[in-house]
C-alpha cells in the first residue's frame, strides 16, 4: 500500500474529506492531511508534518482557487513541494509529487513550479 500526504488549506474541509475518502478507497494510507490544530502545538505540528513528508510515497497538493488566484500555491506549499523534490534529487527517493490544478501566473512561485513541472519532477494529478 502506498502512503500519501495530502496538503492544502484547512479551510477546504469538505474537499479535504473528499480526497481522504478517494485515496483511502484507492488503497492508500493517509499519513497526514490538512486539519485545524492547536496553535500552541505549531512547532510539533511542523515536525510531524515534515516527518510524514519524509516517509510518504506520494505528496498531493490540493491547490484550489483562493483569493481570486487559480490553482493557488502559498509559501508553505511551495516549501513542501521543494522539500519533496530535493529529497528525490539528493536522497534518491522516488516520491510522486502531484498538484491538483495548474497554478496561474499570479502564484508567486509560478516560475519555480512551472520549472518543476517541465522537468517532470512534479505532475498534474489526473483522476481516472
Amino acid at each position: 500500500m502506498k502512503k500519501i500526504v495530502i496538503s492544502g488549506s484547512t479551510k477546504l474541509e469538505d474537499k479535504v474529506n473528499y480526497w481522504i475518502d478517494y485515496f483511502t478507497n484507492e488503497g492508500y494510507i493517509i499519513l497526514d492531511h490538512p486539519r485545524l490544530k492547536n496553535p500552541d502545538d505549531l512547532p510539533e505540528n511542523y515536525k510531524n508534518f515534515y516527518t510524514a513528508l519524509e516517509n510518504t510515497d506520494v505528496y498531493f497538493l490540493l491547490n484550489e482557487d483562493k483569493n481570486g488566484v487559480r490553482g493557488y500555491i502559498g509559501a508553505s506549499a511551495t516549501a513542501e513541494i521543494t522539500y519533496e523534490v530535493v529529497q528525490n534529487l539528493i536522497h534518491n527517493k522516488n516520491i510522486e509529487i502531484y498538484l491538483l490544478n495548474m497554478p496561474s501566473k499570479e502564484v508567486l512561485s509560478y516560475d519555480e513550479i512551472k520549472f518543476f513541472l517541465d522537468m517532470g519532477w512534479v505532475k498534474l494529478f489526473n483522476q481516472e
